[in-house]
C-alpha cells in the first residue's frame, strides 16, 4: 500500500536512539526526508541520518535542546533550509522516570515537565505556525499508557505524559481550520536500547526469569512491544490516508489497558 509519504518532510524529536530513531527510519524506507532531532545522541542520529539519506538521498541530524527556545527555532530553521517545508511533525522527545510519587522531589518534576510538557509545546509551536502559513500538516505524538490509565511508581511520568492527550485533542479542534491534523500515539513497554529505564528497572542489572514473567503477565499477548509494532500507527496517522482521522488517542500496548 502507498502511504503517500514519498518527498515528504518528516522531523521527528527524540530520534537518536530507541524508538524514534526505529521510525524516522520507517518513514525513510517510504521515501520521506526525515530529520532525526537529538540532544546528545548525536552519533545515534549522524547513523540513522546516514541510513536514510542511502534510501532517498535527503535527511538530516539536527541537535536541540528542547528546553531552549533559540535552538529549537534554529533546529526548525536548519531542516526547512536543507530538506524543505516540514509535513510531518512526530513528537516523541521526552523525559521519564520511576519513582514512587513520595520520594520525588520537585526537581524530579520541573526536568520532566521541562522535557516532556514544555519541550513538546515549543516543538510543536514552533513547526506549527509554519504549517498554518502552509496550510497543511500532521502531527503525531507519542505518549505512555501510564498517562491514558495511571500507573504505580511512574505517577509524575504518567502526569506529564497525560499532557500529550491533551495537547493532542485541542491541536486537533484549533488546527484543523488550517488542515492540520493533530494526533496520538500511546504506546505499551517497547523493547528498546532503553528497555531498563522505561520498565523501572535501570540499576537493577538484568531483570531475572521472576520479574520478567511479572512484567510479561500484564500483556495479554504475553510479550512486550517492538518498535515495529509501532511504526506501522505513526506512519499511516502522517499519511494522507488519515485524512479524515484527527484528534485520537490509539494505543499500541498488547492488551495492556483497554478503553
Amino acid at each position: 500500500m502507498d502511504l503517500g509519504l514519498q518527498g515528504q518532510v518528516v522531523l521527528v524529536t527524540g530520534a537518536g536512539q530507541g524508538l524514534g530513531r526505529e521510525i524516522g527510519l520507517a518513514f525513510a524506507r517510504e521515501g520521506a526526508h526525515v530529520a532525526f532531532h537529538y540532544r546528545s545522541s548525536g552519533a545515534g542520529a549522524e547513523e540513522a541520518a546516514a541510513e536514510a539519506g542511502r534510501l532517498t538521498g535527503a535527511a538530516l541530524a539536527v541537535q536541540a535542546d528542547v528546553r531552549s527556545d533559540d535552538e529549537v527555532a534554529a533546529a526548525v530553521e536548519a531542516v526547512e533550509t536543507q530538506l524543505g517545508p516540514i509535513g510531518v511533525l512526530v513528537n516523541n522527545a521526552a523525559a521519564t522516570g520511576s519513582k514512587r510519587f513520595l520520594d520525588t522531589t520537585p526537581d524530579d518534576w520541573a526536568f520532566q515537565v521541562d522535557v516532556t510538557v514544555t519541550g513538546t509545546l515549543r516543538v510543536t509551536q514552533a513547526v506549527a505556525r509554519r504549517m498554518v502559513d502552509r496550510k497543511a500538516g500532521a502531527i503525531v505524538s507519542l505518549m505512555g499508557d501510564s498517562g491514558r490509565v495511571g500507573e504505580s511508581g511512574l505517577s509524575v511520568t504518567a502526569t506529564t505524559r497525560a499532557s500529550t492527550m491533551a495537547l493532542t485533542k485541542s491541536l486537533a479542534k484549533e488546527l484543523a481550520r488550517f488542515g492540520i491534523r493533530a494526533n496520538c500515539v500511546s504506546i505499551g513497554l517497547v523493547e528498546t536500547d532503553r528497555f531498563d529505564e522505561h520498565a523501572g528497572l535501570s540499576g537493577a542489572g538484568a531483570p531475572d526469569e521472576e520479574r520478567m514473567k511479572k512484567i510479561l503477565a500484564q500483556y495479554p499477548l504475553r510479550r512486550l512491544g517492538r518498535p515495529s509494532d509501532v511504526s506501522p500507527l505513526v506512519l499511516l496517522l502522517a499519511s494522507p490516508l488519515s485524512g479524515w482521522i484527527t484528534g485520537q488517542v490509539i494505543s499500541v500496548n498488547g492488551g495492556y489497558a483497554m478503553p
